[in-house]
């Protein structure tokens, strides 16, 4: 199974949201990293059949889905960014009526409501108004809603948004089962919600790949350069002129203690530490936006 997407380009006047895109998605959870406004939410509507591109192609399984059409929509699931409810469903009403939508039968509906319910912890809410749900219950509703034709492919726009680390945890738990046999593309800019699941991982600014492999391979370019040292605080705001650093935490004595990426450590007391995706992440995106300025 395989979701190609070949030459894609998205225009809105002048700008540029997806520029040329080429890639391969096959089973297994892919995690899509890019800033917001980096064109993540205009691909994901190109690939749901949502949104037409300027120009290029998404073949599934060799298929063009615009000729699939019915038949693409059927295998696909979606859960947007901002996804809109109709306040007077109850839950189980409203994915009852979401389940006709996508063409299943009562008898059928019912019974894969209760089994999704349950996987997202919602089974004792489902008599509940939907306009008297949290908003991260709210968002299991989505998540709920976009399983229920038990997708061949999958895709989540921002999925763990208002969801608590419990919640997060349990989600990533459920999403590793769905994705043996599928194609899962989670959109995101928490990088700890897809390190440690996804099978491969893109890494997208201004509609443009800078990066894509798994994770193993990923931080393999930055293996030796992540290093962590204590400087002085009135030093933080000079070092980052011209070095990545990742993460900066105040510390004792007027010291603050950063990680960051760099071919050679800026002093003696530097320490190397193992590198993260998150790290990689960062310095690509980094790199992208110094460019020009550093030589």
């Amino acid at each position: 199974m395989e979701l190609k997407i070949n030459n894609l380009t998205k225009k809105y006047n002048s700008k540029i949201a997806v520029n040329n895109l080429s890639i391969t998605l096959t089973q297994g959870i892919w995690g899509l990293l890019g800033d917001n406004g980096a064109g993540k939410t205009t691909l994901m509507k190109m690939i749901c059949g949502i949104m037409t591109p300027t120009s290029g192609e998404i073949l599934f399984n060799g298929e063009s889905i615009k000729t699939l059409n019915e038949k693409y929509r059927e295998i696909l699931g979606y859960l947007p960014q901002n996804f809109a409810f109709n306040n007077k469903f109850s839950v189980e009403d409203y994915l009852m009526y979401i389940a006709a939508i996508k063409g299943l039968s009562t008898k059928e509906s019912h019974k894969k409501i209760d089994g999704i319910l349950e996987s997202v912890s919602l089974s004792d809410s489902k008599k509940m108004m939907i306009s008297n749900l949290s908003g991260g219950m709210k968002r299991r509703v989505g998540i709920a809603q976009a399983l229920l034709n038990e997708p061949k492919v999958l895709i989540l726009d921002e999925p763990t948004a208002g969801l608590d680390p419990k919640e997060r945890i349990h989600f990533r738990k459920m999403l590793s089962q769905v994705a043996k046999d599928n194609i899962v593309l989670i959109s995101t800019h928490i990088v700890s919600d897809i390190e440690d699941i996804s099978k491969n991982n893109i890494i997208f600014k201004e509609g443009q790949i800078l990066a894509s492999g798994s994770t193993e391979d990923l931080i393999f370019e930055i293996k030796d350069f992540v290093w962590e040292s204590i400087i002085p605080y009135n030093l933080l705001e000079e070092y980052e002129k011209s070095l990545c650093i990742v993460n900066a935490r105040n510390d004792k004595q007027e010291n603050v203690t950063i990680r960051y990426i760099s071919k050679e450590s800026i002093d003696s007391n530097s320490k190397k530490q193992a590198p993260r995706l998150e790290d990689l992440y960062l310095w690509l995106s980094w790199k992208s936006s110094m460019k020009g300025i550093l030589k």
